[in-house]
């Protein structure tokens, strides 16, 4: 998986296209002899197709009073403006999936989703699915659920555990003290490698933070929620601290933010954010990187004095949405549908059989529907595990400029030495406060 987010529309266009969110147009999901159909736009991925058209089918033989459409949604110019357009021209799908919560958050402050609590079958389906404490992250400012999660792939940090092994070290380290004796002994051996080699540090593109500030600060801020509805409520002092934390590794010239070619499997670097299909990739493209023996996973670091179980990071992560165009008779199929889809663990096993993206339960790690698929592929266990401690992206409209103000003003020149961590983070607090204003 790329880890990609898709540009959106200027605000203005998107007032305009979303205020036109009153209605579908008629034969675009109709109630016919009985018989309601509802569309659903899949992600724009030939296995997530494939996995949504199979579960449909069995669904409507089920169910035969219930039809549903599945198509793949557009990419051109983007996914989120192929909904949008939607929108304004009164063509929305019934549901949707290839939601993240900060586009959500775009949708919901237009009125154009329906909020999932509202609807009949919800909290059966947080129920049956289990996944009650990880729906717990994706609550609204306004205390509305509008995205249903359907993967949540914990973002963990991936180590070179022959290198470590080297220099004196058996397993990663666990908090920043631990890390910066890491990073010395790194340089005492080895000169020319670095802890954390990888330029996207000193990139300011707002989605780069997602796999680099918000894994440190949700580690060090145990989950808080950065902002919430229009206002900043980030710790300060977990802010701060991961600021200076990157900044101490700098110190010990131990960041690298110059291009190079693989700078994690060449050993460069031994340190940087991996996701579950960084495993895959490898074991076609790197198949000496061996779980356990070359590299192994851990979660972000955590300041010295915090508890260094169950810790926070980030989670990239997309769902499934209802939209408010859709009839009463189509959202309560709607519901339904994916009542009966998530009711069943079979399905989840299914859908990581064919994505490889963690399904957003729970109980990965202890449903035993999933357990012959973590004994063969054990490099995927951590991801498990981490799924009820991550936490999602943020539920504000204005997601994607505040993001790149993280990194303009407080991360990127912090990694390059041109601001004090304390002053990076006050003008990037500024900068964002300004924003919500």
């Amino acid at each position: 998986m790329k880890k990609v987010v898709s540009t959106i529309l200027t605000a203005s266009l998107a007032v305009s296209v979303l205020a036109a969110c009153g209605g579908q147009e008629k034969g675009s999901g109709d109630s016919k002899d009985g018989v309601t159909t509802i569309e659903f736009w899949a992600a724009p991925n030939p296995t997530q197709q494939v996995y949504w058209k199979e579960v449909s089918e069995e669904f409507t033989k089920e169910n035969p009073d219930i039809k549903v459409n599945v198509s793949p949604m557009k990419e051109s110019p983007t996914s989120e403006a192929s909904i949008q357009s939607a929108i304004a021209g009164r063509s929305a799908p019934t549901m949707s999936e290839n939601i993240n919560r900060g586009f959500a958050a775009q949708l919901a402050e237009s009125k154009a989703l329906v909020p999932l609590d509202k609807l009949d079958g919800w909290d059966e389906v947080k129920k049956n699915r289990n996944m009650e404490e990880t729906m717990k992250g994706w609550e609204f400012a306004d205390g509305h659920q509008y995205v249903l999660p359907i993967y949540s792939n914990a973002m963990l940090f991936g180590w070179r555990l022959d290198i470590l092994k080297e220099i004196g070290f058996n397993e990663p380290p666990k908090t920043y003290s631990e890390m910066l004796e890491v990073a010395k002994k790194l340089k005492e051996k080895y000169p020319d490698k670095y802890v954390w080699a990888k330029p996207d540090l000193a990139e300011p593109t707002a989605w780069k933070r997602w796999f680099d500030f918000f894994m440190l600060y949700n580690a060090a801020s145990n989950g808080n929620k950065f902002v919430e509805g229009s206002d900043f409520t980030a710790d300060d002092k977990a802010g701060v601290e991961a600021l200076e934390f990157v900044n101490d590794l700098r110190e010990e010239d131990a960041l690298m933010v110059r291009q190079s070619k693989d700078p994690f499997e060449s050993g460069l670097g031994i340190f940087t954010d991996i996701g579950p299909w960084t495993i895959t990739y490898w074991a076609d493209k790197f198949p000496e990187m061996k779980w356990n023996e070359t590299y192994t996973l851990s979660a972000p670091p955590v300041p010295d004095g915090m508890e260094t179980k169950d810790v926070h990071t980030f989670a990239d992560t997309k769902g499934l949405v209802i939209y408010a165009s859709a009839t009463k008779e189509q959202q309560a199929a709607a519901m339904k549908f994916i009542d009966w889809v998530y009711s069943n663990p079979e399905n989840d096993l299914n859908w990581l059989e064919k994505t490889n993206l963690p399904p957003a339960r729970d109980d990965l790690t202890a449903n035993e529907t999933f357990k012959a698929y973590f004994e063969e592929n054990p490099a995927l266990q951590p991801y498990a595990a981490a799924v009820p401690n991550a936490i999602p992206p943020m539920d504000n409209a204005k997601y994607n400029d505040i993001q790149t103000y993280i990194g303009q003003h407080a991360f990127n020149p912090v990694v390059k030495g041109e601001k004090d961590p304390k002053e990076g983070w006050k003008d990037m607090k500024d900068a964002i406060e300004g924003a919500l204003r």
